[in-house]
C-alpha cells in the first residue's frame, strides 16, 4: 500500500507539473498575440498617418501650383499696365559712335619658334689633353688624332645647327606673316564697319530719308515688349516736312488674360478658374493700345536729338481675321499726329492713356476689341506715290511654269512677291512715276540693312551693261542702300565687271529659278522655245 500511494503521488505531481507547463505555454502564446495585435495595430495607425501625411503635402503642392498661376497671372497684367511708364526709365537715343569697332590685336606668340637654338658647345666635343706617361708613348700623336675628328664633328654640328636655326626662323618669320595679315585682316574689317558707321552717320545727319527711317526702325527694334506682342512696324520720312510715319502692329485682344483667378477645389481635386469679366478685358484692351501709341511715339521723339522730325504720324492696325467673314484685315484703331513741342509737354509718368489721346485729338477705335476701325489721318502708303497694290502673281503660277509668258508687269510684280516672302518690305511703283524702278524695297536690318531698288528684266536675250549702269544711276537718285537687276536671261562679263566693287546685285535666270523653289516654293522654268 505504500509502494501504491507513493506511485499514486508521483503521478500527480507528474500531472501538475504538465498542467502547469500547458498553461505557461497558453500564457506565452497569449502575450505573443497580444503583442502582434498591437503591432498591427501600430503599423495600422502608421500607415494612416503617412496617408494622412501623403494628402496633406499633396494638397499642398497644388496649392502652391495655384499660387505660383495666380502670381504670373498677376505679373503679366502688372507688364501690360506699366507699358508706358517702363519706357520712361530708358534712353532711347542710339549713339552710333557706340558702333564703332576698335582693333585689339594679341601679342604675338611664337612659342618655341622664338627662341634660338642653342649652338654646340666646343667642350662637348674637344678630346683631353695628353698627359703623364701617355706623352712620351704615342700620346700625342694620338691626341692629334682625336682633335682631328673631334672639330670634323663640331663642324658637321655647327652645320646642323645652321641649318635648324635658318629653318626655325624661316618658319618664324612666316608665322609672323601669317600673324601680320590677320592683324591687317581684321584692320580692315574694322575699318569697314567703321567706315560703314560713318557714312550711316554722315547720311543721318543729312536726313537721307532712308538712313533715317533705319536709324528709327533701330530705335522701335529696341524696344522690348512681351513675348507675345507682334513689334512689326513700317516707317517713311518726309524731310519736307520733317515728318515720321510710323504704321505700327498692334497686339490683338489674346494678349489680355480671360482667366481672372485660379482655384482649388480639394473635395474634387481640380483647378478650377474664375473668368475674366468681358468689360474688363474690352478696358484692358483699350488702355493697352493707348499706352503702345504713347509709347512708340515717346521713343521716336526722345531718339531724336537732332532735331530731324518735328511731327509723328502714328497709325496702330491689327493683323488679325474678321470674325464674321474669316478675311485676313488690317484695321486701324488708332491715329495720331502730333508735333515735338506739344507731345513734349506731356508728363507721361501720370497721364491717363486714353485721356492723353483726346487731348492730343487722336482718332481711337470706340470698340477695339470688335476691331471698329477708324480712318488715319495719312494712309502710309500715301507717303510715296511710286508704290501700287501688291499684286499675287506666286498664286498663279501653278497654271503657267514658264516665266517668259508672263507680261512685264506681271513679272514685276513676281519679283515683288518673291522679295517680300525673302523678308523684304516691298512695294511695286507705278510705270509711269517709277524713275526707273520696278520694285522699291526696305532691307530691316540695322545699319546694314535699308533701302533697295530693285529692275526686273523679262528677256531671252543677254542684258546689256547699259541696264547695270542705269541701275546704278537710279540707286544713287534714289538714295538707296543697294540694287538689284534680276532678268530671266543672263549677264556678259562687261555687266559683272562694272558691278564689281558696287552695291549691285544680278540675279540670273538660273539664280531667279532657284529662289523661287528655294523661298516660295514654285517650280517654274524659262523655255523660250515654249512661247507661241
Amino acid at each position: 500500500m505504500g509502494i501504491l500511494k507513493e506511485m499514486q503521488r508521483a503521478h500527480a505531481r507528474q500531472v501538475r507539473a504538465q498542467t502547469q507547463a500547458q498553461a505557461a505555454a497558453y500564457r506565452h502564446h497569449q502575450q505573443l498575440r497580444r503583442e502582434a495585435e498591437r503591432a498591427m495595430k501600430a503599423a495600422q495607425r502608421t500607415a494612416l498617418a503617412n496617408e494622412r501625411e501623403r494628402k496633406r503635402l499633396y494638397v499642398e503642392a497644388r496649392v502652391a501650383e495655384i499660387a505660383v498661376d495666380n502670381s504670373g497671372l498677376q505679373a503679366h497684367l502688372d507688364e501690360l499696365d506699366t507699358l508706358l511708364v517702363a519706357t520712361l526709365d530708358v534712353d532711347d537715343h542710339i549713339d552710333l559712335r557706340r558702333l564703332r569697332k576698335s582693333a585689339q590685336h594679341r601679342p604675338f606668340t611664337p612659342g618655341t619658334l622664338g627662341t634660338p637654338l642653342a649652338p654646340p658647345d666646343w667642350r662637348r666635343f674637344e678630346p683631353p689633353a695628353p698627359s703623364g706617361l701617355s706623352k712620351m708613348f704615342g700620346g700625342q700623336a694620338r691626341h692629334q688624332q682625336q682633335l682631328a675628328g673631334a672639330q670634323q664633328a663640331f663642324a658637321q654640328a655647327q652645320a646642323q645647327h645652321a641649318a635648324a636655326e635658318a629653318d626655325r626662323q624661316r618658319r618664324l618669320s612666316a608665322a609672323h606673316q601669317r600673324y601680320q595679315q590677320q592683324c591687317a585682316k581684321v584692320d580692315a574689317e574694322i575699318s569697314a564697319h567703321n567706315a560703314e558707321i560713318d557714312r550711316f552717320a554722315a547720311a543721318f545727319a543729312a536726313a537721307d530719308p532712308t538712313v533715317v527711317v533705319e536709324y528709327f526702325g533701330m530705335v522701335l527694334g529696341n524696344s522690348v515688349y512681351p513675348d507675345d506682342f507682334p513689334q512689326h512696324y513700317r516707317l517713311a520720312y518726309v524731310p519736307e516736312s520733317r515728318q515720321l510715319v510710323v504704321e505700327y502692329h498692334l497686339p490683338t485682344l489674346d494678349v489680355i488674360p480671360t482667366v481672372r483667378e485660379y482655384r482649388y477645389v480639394e473635395a474634387r481635386d481640380e483647378i478650377t478658374t474664375t473668368a475674366r469679366p468681358a468689360k474688363e478685358i474690352k478696358e484692358r484692351y483699350a488702355t493697352l493700345v493707348a499706352q503702345v501709341t504713347l509709347r512708340t511715339v515717346h521713343e521716336l521723339f526722345e531718339a531724336d536729338r537732332s532735331g530731324l522730325v518735328d511731327t509723328v504720324v502714328f497709325n496702330g492696325i491689327v493683323d488679325t481675321t474678321d470674325p464674321r467673314t474669316g478675311a485676313s484685315v488690317q484695321p486701324c484703331l488708332v491715329t495720331l499726329r502730333t508735333t515735338r513741342e506739344v507731345f513734349t509737354e506731356l508728363n507721361l509718368r501720370l497721364v491717363e492713356p486714353l485721356a492723353c489721346l483726346a487731348h492730343l485729338n487722336a482718332s481711337v477705335s470706340k470698340r477695339p476689341a470688335e476691331l471698329a476701325p477708324v480712318r488715319p489721318v495719312l494712309e502710309f502708303d500715301m507717303v510715296d506715290k511710286r508704290f501700287v497694290d501688291e499684286v499675287d502673281v506666286l498664286a498663279d503660277l501653278d497654271q503657267r511654269p514658264n516665266l517668259l509668258k508672263l507680261t512685264p508687269t506681271e513679272f514685276e510684280s513676281l519679283i515683288q512677291n518673291l522679295f517680300a516672302k525673302m523678308g523684304l518690305d516691298t512695294k511695286q511703283t507705278r510705270a509711269s512715276r517709277d524713275g526707273g524702278v520696278d520694285c522699291v524695297a526696305f532691307d530691316p536690318r540695322p545699319i546694314f540693312g535699308g533701302k533697295v531698288v530693285i529692275q526686273a528684266k523679262r528677256y531671252r536675250n543677254t542684258v546689256d551693261v547699259s541696264s547695270v549702269r542705269d541701275l546704278f544711276g537710279t540707286l544713287q537718285n534714289e538714295g538707296a542702300s543697294k540694287g538689284i537687276l534680276v532678268t530671266t536671261s543672263g549677264y556678259g562679263p562687261t555687266s559683272y565687271e562694272f558691278a564689281s566693287g558696287k552695291p549691285l546685285e544680278l540675279i540670273d535666270g538660273s539664280n531667279l529659278l532657284y529662289l523661287l523653289a528655294e523661298h516660295a516654293d514654285v517650280k517654274a522654268r524659262i523655255d523660250p522655245s515654249d512661247l507661241d
